[in-house]
């Protein structure tokens, strides 16, 4: 299981960036993968980094055609071979 951390932010589009961040949210749920938005950014929860990629360049894109004419991207992937982690399991271990 691939967990991540997703922040995605149009740059020179003014204080507030929750229109983008909804058009994240809903791209997200349109693909179908396991996510939770927090204050700061997202963790997304995918089987495969395939799918990962695919969905943050979906969710990168959304932001570009939104009107954002500089993004900034940030993604932290914890890809975990030993077993198999989730976002629960992470948080159940503390």
């Amino acid at each position: 299981m691939i967990i991540s951390q997703l922040s995605i932010a149009p740059v020179g589009k003014g204080t507030s960036v929750s229109k983008y961040v909804k058009l994240v949210i809903e791209t997200l749920e349109k693909e179908n993968v396991k996510f939770e938005t927090n204050a700061m950014a997202t963790v997304i929860e995918t089987d495969d980094l395939d799918t990962l990629f695919s969905v943050v360049q979906k969710a990168h894109n959304a932001v570009v055609k939104a009107g954002a004419e500089r993004v900034i991207t940030e993604l932290k992937i914890d890809d975990r071979k030993d077993k198999n982690a989730t976002t629960e399991s992470k948080l159940g271990a503390l």
